[in-house]
């Protein structure tokens, strides 16, 4: 049988081009096991969720802090020296019931405070370079000020306290709080992203690094991949992957494309046929010639358009780093001229002071607390409905998603073939008679149509009928003879005549014809998932628009984009999906990409926010923002839903992290000084505790409803 399957083949190809189907094989599970080590990568934009790219380009949009060292290591490191320093320096001169001192105890803390700075503060110092050669000071050139201006000053009030005498008040409390919370902030927020992988390196994977080069004289030699020349003869074995593009020269076996073409299932091919490399052979072995090496080939081709789509700015906003870009330059502007004030109007110490007091203020804890800790519920909260989340700004900006452009099968549809109906044609035999003589012609063939009609059988109990023997008709399909009779499967073209049952769109349909006459009928094709259609309403709620794009045929794509209601496009190359994607983002609209094959790749790593089907390919997954491990579209609805209602919260917090900022900076600088109020330190200490167990307490609060809509 095995042989005649190619032939097999063609009964059931007439309406469905399988060569250009949107699926992948469960290659690499979901998540990658979330296997993440916390705060070595900035997350802060899609286009540098790669390891390759060049972090020296923030695009100005975020930070780029995530990747100055290991944030967990340098806090659980900076923890005992900050602990130290807490218990030994009063809270802007107020002495707390936990604290003491002690002769030269204070020395003991400037020396103390000098390690932290240098260990705890470098990742900080580090950003805030990046944001400066950026000219774009936000998070991390404010918290620098912060731990600079309250360090200096506490140095210079020790001394003075043993050069002159003088009492002079020192933040050093202030100094290693704001650096401890600010550390534990980074960590806590990289913990919640899981590090991006590399999807160059898994597509790199798929093709072997050696390969079977077959000589003149029939010998075989080993030679790297990379060595390969165009006209090579290379054999690939059974169950080997393809070493380079090629065209067959000898041997017939099935490949399964899925993970480059998004072919749901295996073709067979054989002498003439063309063949990828990467893709992975079946059970028979082939002769190749190699048409393509190197840059030309497909795997390189798609490699170069992830590698464009991730040069691409981020187009998020990143809210908390704009806020700190403001509060930095009113910091600065407040402290100038509080200074400049104060010491026309009393003397440079009391100048000094209220300058130190407004840079140390300007400095929000609860701000370095807000973001992370919404990031860290969000995540629970999505992993909890398998959604991995890996790019924060994935979330800030599927709020503002014009378009989203689905991948067919495996996303919207199963990707498996299964009988969608069968039907009996003269009303003398049953359908459980009709699915029995099907099972029984179908039963010696490993073709995964034929599989798909035995195993229909199988569920619905019915026992296969027994035929005495079985050929293969050449492009037609097969025939056999079981009780006396001849009975042949085949599909519509070669039956020749219209036969009158309904054919759901994009399906194949074959007949099974007794002794001449049809008798039945069989309607096979991919299955809508069933969350799909809520899928669809729910974008429509949200002003969504959806577009399905595929590698597959014009009519099986139609077919499954009628029963949405949705826009289509077929027959789509990873780069008509890539210049798509780019088309739509030109005008101005923000893209959601969901895919789950390397077909996918390129498009989910330049589209604003990437989506990959967890049961994808490892390629789609390192490409993506967002990974549905669940595979499941109506986890999209759930994504969605999280993107709004985590975004809510991370303004609600900004408004109560950086308000009371907004707030107390004039009044520490003294601008209310002539009417008799001034912040007291003390009164700052408190108020700035208070927004940060706000923020706390409104980002616990975030919840999802038991589905989006």
């Amino acid at each position: 049988m095995a042989k005649n399957d190619k032939d097999h083949h063609h009964h059931h190809n007439e309406q469905v081009d399988h060569s250009k189907m949107d699926h992948s094989e469960h290659v690499g599970h979901a998540y990658h096991e979330a296997q993440v080590e916390e705060g070595i990568h900035d997350h802060s934009n899609p286009s540098q969720n790669h390891e390759h790219h060049d972090h020296s380009d923030h695009s100005g949009h975020d930070h780029g802090h995530h990747h100055h060292g290991n944030f967990k290591e340098i806090f659980l490191k900076s923890l005992p020296v900050g602990i130290i320093i807490l218990l030994l320096s009063p809270m802007m001169d107020i002495r707390l019931p936990f604290q003491f001192t002690f002769p030269y105890s204070d020395i003991v803390v400037a020396g103390l405070a000098t390690i932290l700075l240098v260990y705890g503060g470098k990742p900080f110092f580090q950003g805030a370079i990046e944001e400066f050669r950026q000219k774009a000071p936000g998070m991390m050139a404010l918290i620098s000020l912060g731990i600079s201006v309250s360090y200096l000053y506490s140095i210079y009030a020790v001394l003075a306290r043993y050069v002159t005498g003088e009492h002079i008040m020192d933040f050093f409390f202030e100094f290693a709080s704001l650096l401890l919370i600010m550390l534990l902030g980074h960590w806590i927020e990289m913990k919640a992203v899981g590090e991006a992988g590399d999807a160059q390196q898994s597509l790199a994977e798929l093709v072997p690094k050696d390969a079977h080069v077959v000589l003149e004289d029939e010998s075989i030699e080993t030679r790297p991949v990379n060595e390969l020349k165009v006209g090579d003869l290379v054999r690939v074995q059974a169950g080997e992957n393809v070493p380079a593009d090629g065209i067959i020269k000898r041997g017939t076996s099935r490949i399964n494309e899925a993970l480059l073409t998004g072919e749901s299932k295996p073709i067979e091919k054989g002498a003439g046929d063309k063949v990828i490399g990467g893709s992975t052979n079946g059970a028979g072995i082939l002769y190749l010639e190699v048409q393509e090496t190197g840059d030309q080939s497909f795997i390189s081709q798609v490699q170069t358009l992830i590698s464009q789509a991730q040069d691409q700015p981020s187009r998020a906003e990143n809210l908390a780093q704009k806020v700190a870009g403001w509060l930095f330059y009113i910091a600065i502007a407040a402290a100038f001229i509080a200074f400049v004030v104060w010491l026309y109007i009393a003397d440079i110490q009391t100048a000094v002071l209220f300058t130190v007091t407004t840079l140390v203020i300007a400095c929000p804890h609860a701000l370095g607390l807000a973001i992370p800790l919404v990031i860290a519920r969000s995540t629970s909260l999505g992993a909890s409905r398998g959604l991995l989340v890996k790019d924060r700004e994935a979330l800030e900006l599927a709020t503002k998603a014009d378009v989203m452009i689905l991948d067919k099968t495996g996303t919207l549809t199963t990707g498996e073939f299964k009988v969608l109906n069968m039907e009996t044609l003269d009303g003398q035999h049953t359908e459980a008679e009709i699915a029995a003589l099907m099972a029984g012609i179908e039963g010696g063939s490993s073709h995964p149509i034929a599989q798909s009609i035995v195993q229909y059988a199988e569920k619905q109990g019915i026992q296969p009928v027994h035929f005495d023997s079985i050929d293969v008709v050449s492009g037609a399909g097969i025939e056999g003879n079981a009780n006396g009779r001849k009975y042949e499967l085949i599909s519509q073209k070669a039956f020749g005549r219209d036969v009158a049952v309904d054919v759901p769109k994009g399906a194949t349909l074959s007949i099974l014809v007794e002794d001449g006459n049809p008798i039945g009928t069989v309607a096979l094709g991919d299955e809508l998932k069933e969350t799909s259609r809520t899928l669809i309403q729910a974008l429509k709620h949200y002003n969504i628009k959806p577009i399905m794009a595929t590698g597959d045929n014009e009519t099986a794509a139609q077919g499954v984009a009628e029963e949405l209601g949705i826009e289509y496009r077929a027959n789509q190359s990873p780069q008509d999906k890539y210049d798509l994607v780019e088309s739509l983002k030109n005008n101005g609209q923000t893209v959601i990409m969901v895919g789950d094959g390397v077909n996918d790749a390129p498009s989910l790593a330049i589209a604003d926010v990437g989506i990959a089907v967890g049961a994808g390919t490892q390629v789609a997954i390192d490409s993506a923002d967002v990974i549905l491990t669940q595979s499941d579209p109506g986890d999209i609805e759930s994504f969605i839903e999280l993107a709004n209602k985590t975004t809510s919260k991370m303004k609600q917090n900004l408004i109560w992290g950086a308000g009371y900022n907004f707030i107390a900076i004039p009044i520490a600088a003294g601008v209310l000084a002539s009417i008799g109020i001034t912040l007291a330190p003390a009164a700052g200490a408190v108020l700035m505790s208070v927004s940060t167990v706000i923020v706390a307490i409104n980002a616990m609060t975030l919840k999802l409803s038991n589905r989006a809509i």
